[in-house]
């Protein structure tokens, strides 16, 4: 089984934050999956480049597809699969620390959803929403908006553990192999 994990933040730094994350997953997960951890770019294109790495990590895979994305590379990850049909057999979104991009400033339009983005996601696939209410990064009614505009989606309301969910995703790891 496969999982990919796209992450948050731009660059090396981001990319060594969510390292954290991704061995905490690899650890519960255990020796029957394979988690993917690519360097996502941070290029000054709208989307940072992110859009279509995302692509080509998900084409890279032959089998069955796990999606996991920490807070920007989250919000990248429903961009992707709201804009793009993907031919492969996704078993699950995962959406830790999702920030819910609004307002009208030039930098925020390559990140933004489109308003009818939920009808636009795989149909059938299971969505799971995480978010602690201690982020410092992300407010956590960011949460409340997706969960508004994802009624299918499972709610995850976390109490303690930050932004980087104490680095720990074992509950993640637990519903992946549960499905």
């Amino acid at each position: 089984m496969h999982v990919l994990f796209i992450q948050g933040g731009g660059g090396k730094e981001d990319y060594g934050a969510d390292a954290k994350l991704v061995n905490s997953l690899r650890e519960s997960l255990g020796k029957d999956y394979t988690v993917h951890y690519p360097l996502m770019p941070d290029e000054s294109s709208p989307d940072f480049g992110r859009k279509k790495q995302i692509a080509k990590e998900i084409s890279l895979i032959k089998d069955e597809i796990f999606l996991v994305g920490h807070s920007l590379g989250a919000s990248m990850l429903l961009n992707y699969l709201s804009q793009n049909e993907v031919k492969k057999n996704i078993k699950g979104v995962f959406l830790i620390s999702t920030p819910f991009w609004s307002g009208d400033e030039d930098w925020i339009q390559g990140l933004k959803l489109p308003k009818d983005f939920p009808g636009k996601l795989p149909i059938n696939v299971p969505i799971f929403l995480y978010h602690c209410r201690d982020d410092e990064v992300v407010p956590f009614d960011h949460l409340l908006l997706y969960a508004q505009a994802l009624p299918q989606a499972s709610v995850r309301e976390i109490a303690r553990g930050g932004h980087q969910l104490n680095n720990d995703l074992s509950f993640v790891a637990k519903e992946i192999k549960s499905l």
